[in-house]
């Protein structure tokens, strides 16, 4: 395995404190979104592994586009992560939301399905958690 490059973020005081990347990207306040908590302009663990899971899944489904020649007039994936407790403890599962623009519905099923064999983030997650995927066009 070649690594190709490494992120670090830094947290601080768990899901009451903070998240920094060493990059400087971010330096985010985090909160727990329970019902009644002033969670205004915080974010939590659920919420930055959905965007990364986002972003990366629309990069591995165009990557799969690109190679198979498909052309669409693009993608948009909104992932949505659940916090779960379970008899075995906490646990994520993951819905993931994805709109392919300018393709027939079997076209952009193949997409998701090779892009979801190609994302570290589906590498990662696969047997470890539930990811649900609803496909829709345009």
């Amino acid at each position: 395995m070649k690594k190709l490059f490494t992120s670090t973020a830094t947290a601080v005081g768990g899901r009451q404190g903070r998240v920094t990347s060493e990059s400087g990207s971010f330096d985010l306040p985090l909160a727990m979104p329970m019902p009644g908590a002033d969670t205004k302009g915080a974010s939590n663990p659920e919420e930055l592994f959905a965007a990364g899971y986002a972003a990366c899944f629309d990069s591995a489904m165009n990557i799969v586009a690109q190679q198979k020649k498909i052309q669409h007039e693009g993608s948009e994936i909104t992932a949505h992560v659940s916090l779960n407790k379970g008899d075995a403890g906490y646990i994520l599962s993951v819905e993931m939301d994805v709109l392919i623009k300018g393709v027939e519905e079997d076209v952009a099923r193949q997409l998701v399905e090779e892009g979801h064999q190609v994302c570290p983030y589906s590498n990662a997650t696969r047997g470890n958690m539930d990811v649900n995927f609803t496909v829709r066009t345009a």
